[in-house]
C-alpha cells in the first residue's frame, strides 16, 4: 500500500527512478480500486454499459492519470530508457508488448 500512495505523494514527478515493485504494485492497486468503483458504480446504477466507466470510476480514472504516467516515466528511466517510450504504445498491439517487455525488464 506504500508504493500506491507514494506515487500519489509524487502526483507529477516524472524525474527520479521507480522499482519493478513500485511499478507493479501501484499498477495492482489500481486495478483493485478500479474494480471496486466499477463494482459500486453497478450497484449504485451509475455505470454506463456502452462506455465501460461509471461516474465513480470515471472521476478516479482522470484522478490517477497523471501518478500513472509519472510512474510509468520513472520505470523507464530506471532501465534506462526515455519517457517518450511510452509513446510507442500508440503503434497498436506491438506498443503494448514493448512497453510490457520494458516494465519487466530488471533495473539498471
Amino acid at each position: 500500500m506504500d508504493w500506491y500512495l507514494g506515487c500519489f505523494k509524487k502526483y507529477a514527478v516524472f524525474s527520479g527512478r521507480a522499482t519493478r515493485t513500485e511499478y507493479w504494485m501501484f499498477v495492482l492497486f489500481n486495478f483493485i480500486v478500479m474494480c471496486l468503483l466499477m463494482g459500486v458504480d453497478v450497484a449504485m446504477g451509475t455505470a454506463v454499459p456502452e462506455e465501460g466507466l461509471g461516474l465513480l470510476s470515471g472521476i478516479y480514472s482522470l484522478i490517477a492519470l497523471l501518478p500513472s504516467l509519472a510512474v510509468a516515466v520513472r520505470r523507464l528511466h530506471d532501465i534506462g530508457n526515455s519517457g517518450w517510450w511510452l509513446l510507442i504504445a500508440f503503434v497498436p498491439l506491438i506498443g503494448s508488448i514493448v512497453l510490457l517487455v520494458k516494465f519487466c525488464t530488471a533495473s539498471k
